[in-house]
This record gives C-alpha cells, structure tokens and sequence, in this order.
C-alpha cells in the first residue's frame, strides 16, 4: 500500500470539516494524530493550496479510477513470441546505451 503523506491528509481533514486550511491548523491536526509536524513543510503546502478548488479536484480523483477501469476489463493479448521479446531487450538495452554515450 502506497503511504500518503500526514500533510496531505491534514488538508482534506481541515476542508472536510470547514476549518482554514493554514499553516497553524496543519500542524494541530498533525500533532493531534501523535506526529512531529515541520513547520516547513506546513507552511509551504498551506501557500500551495491557497485558493485551491477542493470539491473540483476531489471529483476528479473520483473519477479518475472510474475513468481507468475499462482498460482493465481489455482483452487480453495473444502471448509474446520469444523472438519478439528479445528483438525488445536489444532494443532497449540499445536506447539505455545511448543515455550513458
């Protein structure tokens, strides 16, 4: 499981419930949960998303999963020949080649 950052969930905590999102209420929340909180890093992420559309960006993070579950349900393609496989390593062995000169 991905870890998502203590900040971050502070964040939608503090809009979730109607609370300003600031530097100060940031670090409450993230002493609250038991955590040391930087100041740093509370500041820069309150400057970040000051002005920013909360309702509009969750929406889309909804949606995005919904949006991606098609491809999942795909046909599934026919197995790789072996040739073919090694025609794609030299490939990219050639293109990781080229990066070093």
């Amino acid at each position: 499981m991905t870890k998502v950052d203590p900040y971050l969930h502070a964040v939608l905590l503090l809009h979730g419930a109607g609370k300003e999102v600031s530097k100060e209420n940031i670090i409450a929340v993230i002493k609250a949960s038991g955590a040391e909180a930087d100041d740093a890093k509370a500041k820069v992420l309150a400057e970040a998303v000051k002005g920013a559309n909360f309702d509009d960006l969750l929406k889309q993070a909804v949606a995005a999963p919904v949006a991606a579950a098609p491809a999942a349900s795909a046909p599934k393609k026919e197995e790789v020949k072996e040739e073919d496989t090694g025609k794609k390593e030299e490939q990219a062995a050639e293109g990781l080649a080229s990066l070093f000169g």
